[in-house]
């Protein structure tokens, strides 16, 4: 990210505690300054670049509140992409970041498509690896036949007569502050600017028309439970002008039962019975990527924790994978014969206290048992 070494507040020029509307609006005033079109300063570009993604992440409670306890690094193990920006109009970067409220003081932006979405679920196993998943939606598309100008072909949108093809209009009025100016959309033609007399009739004047797609999402390795992959351009078709939307994949993990994920360790457990634990052993061990033997040392105690290093989850648009704890259970006989019972009666007659005496003092067991 190009904001890594910056704070973002401080790009906005705004305080931690900054409400929406202040964000809002220090990201107006900035892109006013430092666009490409008007700036001619030579890192003009690179400096909008910066506070475009500043204010994508503020202006969203959720990437928000992430920053905010985790900083930079919460954002990129959330799962958390910058957008892409293309340097378009002012009016049109306006317009993808507010909607229909637009340029202020120009013509109205062209309009954005709205963004879609859509829900996956994948394994734990595929989420370790990394899968690709077809999605099916159903989104607005340029209508063909009108090529999304919303008119009959052989015909043309004419400008609005009211707004003179701006899409937006101007108010005055009185009061005892002085003349007030108002702009607002175009009631004439809806801020479109322009009047469609013989609309489509594929899409009757819309420009549009709905239309299924099949697409196919890349899901990265390491991803979490209840993240979200942002496809951008693939959501509904914008008004003439006007970029598309984004399709937004939620990303639902199944469980596990052999495996417990915590952060990018994974926790599992395995049993043994009671002569294993006292003589070793060794016993296959599932992991993500497969069976693996693990040797178990003679006195081996109920609790103890071994550790498969590297066997977690990768980390998610990073580098490395988490370890593996297992937890080691001692099975005890509930049932026994004859036999077995006089067995363990000398087997107990013949042990002396010292086969029971373990290397580690009080502050080692202590540490050992809350680890």
């Amino acid at each position: 990210m190009a904001t890594a070494e910056r704070d973002l507040y401080e790009l906005l020029g705004v305080q931690r505690t900054a409400s929406e509307a202040e964000i809002k609006k220090a990201f107006r005033r900035l892109a006013r300054e430092l666009h490409p079109d008007v700036s001619e300063a030579p890192d003009a570009q690179e400096r909008f670049r910066q506070v475009a993604e500043a204010y994508e992440v503020l202006s969203k409670p959720e990437t928000r509140e992430l920053y905010d306890r985790y900083g930079q690094a919460g954002l990129r193990s959330g799962g958390y992409r910058p957008g892409q920006f293309d340097f378009g109009s002012l009016s049109d970067i306006f317009s993808a970041f507010f909607g229909d409220e637009g340029f202020a003081g120009g013509r109205a932006g062209a309009e954005r498509g709205a963004d879609v979405g859509a829900e996956v679920e994948i394994t734990l196993a595929e989420a370790a690896q990394g899968v690709s998943r077809e999605v099916l939606l159903e989104v607005a598309v340029t209508c063909a036949r009108c090529e999304g100008n919303g008119a009959e072909p052989g015909t043309s949108p004419t400008a609005c007569p009211t707004c003179g093809g701006s899409g937006r209009i101007q108010q005055v009025s009185r009061s005892v502050f002085g003349n007030v100016v108002r702009n607002g959309a175009c009631p004439g033609c809806s801020g479109a600017g322009r009047i469609v007399e013989q609309p489509c009739h594929e899409c009757r004047g819309a420009g549009r028309v709905l239309d299924e797609r099949t697409l196919t999402v890349e899901i990265p390795a390491g991803i979490h439970q209840g993240q979200r992959i942002r496809i951008t351009g693939e959501g509904h078709a914008g008004g003439p002008g006007g970029r598309s939307g984004d399709a937004y994949v939620l990303v639902g993990v199944q469980e596990d039962e052999r495996f417990l994920r915590d952060g990018n360790d994974v926790l599992s457990s395995i049993e043994l019975t009671f002569a294993q634990a006292a003589l070793g052993a060794t016993v296959p061990v599932p992991t993500l990527d497969g069976e693996v033997d693990l040797q178990i040392a003679p006195g081996t105690q109920p609790g103890e924790v071994r550790v498969l290093a590297g066997r977690g989850m990768p980390v998610l648009q990073g580098f490395g994978r988490g370890d593996q704890r297992v937890l080691v259970n001692v099975r005890v006989p509930r049932r026994l014969t004859e036999e077995g019972r006089r067995l363990l009666e000398g087997f107990e007659r013949a042990t002396g206290e010292d086969a029971y005496r373990s290397e580690e003092g009080l502050y080692q067991k202590l540490k050992s048992a809350f680890r």
